[in-house]
């Protein structure tokens, strides 16, 4: 190999590809060993995403609040949770009530930690364990230096009326108010957990 080349032409022909098309390979060969390290490493690809974004988005959070302050960071977060709600709206509208929810909780799944799931006659309760996206922020020292977060620090509906409350949950609130379709209802809501990143975080949908 040429020594100013650091990767071979099949190296980097395999570092293109897709690991689960890598995945999917090595289950048809029969390969189980290789098969678990590419789902473990296809697991770690999506967090490292997830957290990604989910600090990018926090970041963008922290600048409106420090700069603008809370009603600029109300409006954004009211106007863009809003958005995503409707279009998610247009997903499930042509959906059964079963299929809903079934999709709803792909979603939450999409934040890679388990959960537990019950179901009573009014409605199902998800209880996270831990939260996936802000519960693990809180617990990784987002809130604290060097990152150093921002928190709401005045009691007002989008923080629960809370004080010092961390910006990235704050989103929840909205989430509990904006309807999946225009005059209709949100699909689910949650119920934020007295000790934030310690004690589970509950999630209701209703039927």
């Amino acid at each position: 190999m040429n020594e100013k080349r650091l990767f071979t032409k099949e190296e980097l022909e395999a570092m293109g590809k897709r690991t689960l098309d890598l995945l999917l390979e090595s289950l048809e060969n029969g390969n189980i060993k290789e098969a678990k390290n590419l789902a473990q490493r296809m697991y770690n690809e999506f967090l490292g995403m997830h957290d990604l974004y989910r600090d990018w988005i926090t970041h963008v959070f922290t600048f409106i609040g420090k700069r603008f302050g809370d009603d600029v960071l109300r409006e954004a977060m009211a106007e863009t949770v809003a958005g995503y709600s409707l279009r998610l709206g247009k997903r499930y509208s042509a959906k059964s009530k079963q299929r809903q929810i079934e999709m709803l909780i792909a979603g939450f799944r999409g934040h890679l930690q388990p959960f537990d799931i019950e179901e009573d006659d009014e409605k199902l309760t998800i209880t996270p364990k831990p939260c996936g996206s802000g519960g693990r922020l809180i617990n990784e020292g987002g809130y604290d230096p060097p990152c150093n977060f921002f928190k709401i620090k005045r009691p007002q509906p989008m923080t629960f009326n809370r004080e010092d409350f961390p910006a990235y949950c704050a989103h929840c609130y909205f989430q509990n108010i904006s309807p999946m379709e225009p005059g209709g209802k949100p699909l689910f809501k949650t119920e934020p957990s007295e000790d934030l990143g310690k004690t589970p975080c509950r999630i209701y949908i209703y039927k």
